[in-house]
């Protein structure tokens, strides 16, 4: 379900490791309508990763250029390497009729805030712990050790940032958070109609 007049911009945002890739899955897989926001990256691609589908990944050269050329709503630096979204990215989708979907951090949620023109609706994504999100990301070996302490250490910074969004949910199960996200959703869409 789409508002014609200014298409959905659904931003789930949450610590490393808390799960917002899943529920940003399974809301595309639920609901044609949301397109995913592919963003542009410095970091190196992971084994099942796949250029153009789960990032751009380029140059920090190219970065810094898209950067100058104003190419980006939002962008940040984590963890020695830079994200952002291409506005061009971002018109595509709305020029196909679809609502879009971000997958991003609280640095980028905030950049996004900045622009008026869009209809955004933020979620923020908590694990039920600190230690079940180390056990998340230890389970989903997908850092080395350095990178899940950085991760972890980050983490109480990371959630102050929280009261900055329309919603706040923990994911204890992804299937009943997914519930709550898609409700969250539907009331928000009944509002704007």
């Amino acid at each position: 379900m789409i508002n014609s007049e200014k298409p959905l911009m659904l931003v789930l945002s949450s610590p490393s490791g808390a799960g917002k890739t899943t529920l940003t899955k399974k809301i595309q897989q639920s609901d044609n309508s949301f397109k995913a926001s592919v963003s542009h990256t410095t970091r190196k691609a992971r084994a099942n990763e796949v250029d153009g589908v789960d990032y751009h990944f380029v140059s920090k050269e190219r970065f810094q250029k898209l950067i100058e050329e104003k190419a980006f709503y939002e962008h940040a630096k984590i963890f020695d390497n830079y994200y952002g979204t291409s506005k061009l990215s971002i018109k595509k989708i709305i020029d196909n009729k679809q609502n879009v979907l971000f997958d991003i951090d609280w640095q980028g949620a905030e950049q996004l805030t900045r622009h008026k023109e869009l209809n955004l609706l933020k979620i923020y994504i908590l694990p039920p712990s600190a230690e079940e999100l180390e056990k998340r990301l230890l389970t989903r070996n997908q850092d080395d050790k350095e990178a899940i302490k950085r991760r972890l250490s980050s983490y109480s910074k990371d959630i102050l940032h929280s009261k900055n969004y329309d919603y706040v949910l923990v994911n204890d199960k992804v299937e009943n958070c997914f519930k709550e996200i898609k409700k969250i959703i539907s009331n928000h869409l009944k509002k704007k109609n």
